[in-house]
């Protein structure tokens, strides 16, 4: 008796061959492409002759033409100071006027007699902070240069007449709003301070800004934004662009009134963040007569 395996070939190929063309057959019929892999899935009604049943093409994915892209090309708001700052975590209650001019005659007191670092061999005097900050601005800039030395008040000179003017300005009077550095005493010849001297000095604005809780800080050139964010950026790059002090208060970087003096023509980028300022502070500069 004969076995499976022992089947004429010529007989298994003539049946290989029928069931090849029946298979094709059916995938022409269907409208399937290509041979199936896996488990071969049950056979779908042959279609209606008059109603052809078309293929779906899926629908390209398209990408925006080179030339509408380059028709409205995305603006950065922040880089002009239009930008509003981060989303802030709430400030603490302020305290009593009376409380803050306490606390902070009493670290102006502490900082006179300072021996952190080695600013202190060569000064004439502690330079502390000047005006109230009642406005709920304050001005953060480097260091005192030899004019603050010799009165003991920041921003007095060349580069301070600037600032005043600078405030006057944004319609706020000089005393009305606090001014202070990253440093209290002059650093030799007025060069920039040392990280060493910044991170002795910093305890104390940390503690003059947590007293004051100002609603808005400008910071002064690239010392300034150092010191608050110890990010090492240049001021070019950071300027016009909100930062937020420890969570909280909105930050302004821009350039630095000494700065102003020798490039008068970055006046205009300098005015436009502070108008970027006092609209975050709900205010518009007085008109010009």
């Amino acid at each position: 008796m004969s076995q499976p395996n022992d089947l004429d070939p010529a007989s298994e190929l003539r049946e290989i061959a029928a069931a090849v063309r029946a298979h094709v057959e059916w995938l022409r019929v269907s409208g399937a492409v290509g041979l199936p892999r896996g488990e071969r899935p049950a056979p779908a009604p042959a279609p209606s002759v008059s109603a052809p049943v078309p293929v779906p093409v899926p629908a390209p994915t398209l990408s925006p033409s080179p030339s509408r892209a380059s028709a409205s090309p995305p603006t950065d708001p922040a880089a002009s100071g239009a930008a509003p700052p981060p989303a802030r975590v709430p400030a603490p209650p302020a305290l009593p006027p009376e409380e803050k001019q306490r606390r902070l005659e009493v670290l102006a007191e502490t900082v006179r007699g300072c021996t952190r670092c080695a600013l202190h061999v060569a000064r004439t005097q502690t330079v502390f902070a000047r005006g109230t900050g009642a406005s709920g601005l304050c001005f953060v800039g480097e260091g005192p240069g030899a004019d603050e030395d010799a009165q003991g008040f920041p921003f007095v000179g060349k580069a301070g007449q600037l600032l005043d003017k600078m405030i006057e300005a944004m319609g706020f009077g000089r005393d009305d709003v606090y001014v202070c550095n990253i440093v209290k005493c002059r650093p030799p010849d007025n060069r920039k301070p040392e990280p060493e001297e910044m991170a002795a000095c910093m305890p104390y604005l940390a503690e003059q800004l947590e007293v004051l809780s100002p609603e808005v800080i400008v910071a002064l050139g690239a010392t300034a934004v150092q010191g608050l964010f110890g990010t090492s950026e240049g001021i070019t790059r950071l300027r016009g662009r909100w930062k937020l002090y420890r969570g909280r208060v909105p930050v302004m970087p821009t350039f630095h009134p000494a700065y102003l003096l020798r490039t008068p023509t970055a006046k205009k980028e300098v005015w436009d963040d502070l108008q970027a300022v006092l609209r975050q502070m709900g205010r518009v500069a007085p008109s010009k007569r």
